[in-house]
């Protein structure tokens, strides 16, 4: 893998202290940037920058508490990130898959909320620190778990109030981080800001083993595709090449797997449905508010 020079760059990234997210600090602390990790588990968050500098040899890495399914504290979260003058790149990398339905703090279904809609709320907040940056990247980290939902991101139903399966719902949550990534960049367009949604592979990590998955199928699921996996180190690759790369400075609004550009599928390339969830999103937050 092609490392590319960060020295002097502000990374925030959301989920830092396991998987794909550590190994994205590794990398990217290690090319020279200064990471602030935004983690739920603080106990897990200390562990993690302590790796961190010493896997990378770069002790300008911290973490501070946020929790994605709380939208009041993704707004305190960006709020102690006011003494950042600005923000070079932005990783919304911290997701779920549940089982058995449950609620964020704020009454939304908890995948779409954890996955979607704490990271909208908090890329809209981290706008100005985002565009005093000289070039900054916004990243989302999505998955080909969007192909599962070829009928969309049901915005009339998200809340899943009547039928759930983990799996679908997932999926859609997915989806919404690619729609979210291109509706994003058309916002952004000219301004010298740049947003891409990735798939970073079908990663081993604790992802769905930590309580998420419930069911015994989907537990002997996780178990079974340990040996099919690639591992965290290999998974992080596309988050920091999308983070890092002139390449990705020089387009907006892709879709990215193994550090190259793909099409997503046909209903993640659907500009309509991007605008219908960019405007049912800020609904969402604003009734809360």
């Amino acid at each position: 893998m092609t490392t590319y020079p960060m020295d002097g760059r502000t990374v925030v990234i959301t989920g830092g202290n396991s998987g794909i997210g550590l190994e994205t600090c590794v990398g990217l602390a290690a090319a020279g940037a200064r990471v602030v990790m935004g983690c739920r588990n603080t106990a897990k968050a200390e562990t993690a920058v302590a790796d961190v500098r010493r896997r990378s040899g770069n002790d300008a890495v911290e973490s501070r508490a946020v929790d994605l399914a709380d939208l009041r504290s993704v707004e305190a979260f960006a709020d102690g990130l006011s003494d950042l003058d600005h923000v070079d790149v932005l990783i919304n990398n911290a997701g779920l898959i549940l089982d058995e339905r449950t609620e964020t703090a704020q009454g939304f279904e908890g995948t779409f909320g954890t996955n979607h809609l704490g990271h909208f709320h908090l890329t809209r907040l981290l706008l100005p620190q985002v565009h005093a940056a000289p070039a900054c990247r916004v990243v989302v980290v999505a998955s080909e778990a969007h192909l599962w939902a070829p009928q969309g991101v049901q915005i009339a139903d998200v809340n899943r109030t009547a039928k759930y399966s983990g799996w679908v719902v997932y999926g859609q949550s997915k989806l919404a981080n690619v729609l979210f990534a291109r509706a994003l960049s058309r916002r952004l367009e000219g301004s010298g800001v740049v947003a891409h949604s990735l798939h970073p592979g079908s990663v081993t990590t604790n992802f769905g083993k930590e309580g998420d998955l419930g069911n015994a199928f989907s537990r002997q699921l996780m178990k079974v595709s340990e040996y099919v996996l690639i591992s965290p180190e290999k998974g992080a690759r596309t988050s920091i090449h999308v983070a890092s790369s002139p390449d990705a400075a020089t387009t907006s609004g892709d879709y990215w797997t193994r550090s190259r550009r793909r099409k997503a599928a046909p209903w993640g390339r659907d500009d309509v449905a991007a605008e219908a969830l960019w405007t049912a999103s800020e609904r969402m937050v604003a009734a809360v508010s």
